[in-house]
């Protein structure tokens, strides 16, 4: 099943992104160091944000299987870009605090965030850095 997300640009390097299910609204400005004013989210702040997004979704459905309460989990995500020769996602970093789990449980816990879509659809050479820390919430 497809999701349409349907995008109007409105000039100036702003766009409006409309989520056709939700109908929620999302803009995005181009960076000041690619002709933008950086008054909303670049489109590869999107991209980035999703990747920590969805890193903590997917852990979430794990932990709620195993009854593992995430609540206050918190995500920071960096992005770095490259010109290699294209202007392009070079490396992401995401830092992730949970709280104090059982050390048993992480394993499992942290491959479940690695079975991230998003992750998994990047291109091979934009690196991804997960760093897990525990007990910070």
């Amino acid at each position: 099943m497809a999701t349409e997300i349907d995008i109007e640009y409105e000039g100036d390097l702003h766009c409006r992104l409309h989520h056709g299910p939700s109908g929620a609204e999302i803009v995005t400005d181009a960076p000041p160091d690619n002709q933008g004013k950086g008054e909303a989210f670049a489109p590869t702040d999107l991209l980035a944000a999703s990747l920590g997004s969805c890193i903590i979704t997917v852990m979430g459905i794990y932990a709620r299987r195993k009854d593992i309460d995430l609540k206050g989990s918190r995500v920071r995500v960096s992005k770095e870009m490259v010109h290699d020769p294209l202007r392009r996602v070079g490396r992401i970093r995401v830092e992730i605090d949970l709280p104090d789990i059982d050390p048993l449980l992480r394993p499992a816990l942290e491959k479940a965030g690695h079975a991230c879509p998003v992750e998994r659809s990047l291109h091979p050479d934009t690196k991804v850095d997960l760093i897990f820390s525990y007990g910070r919430v």
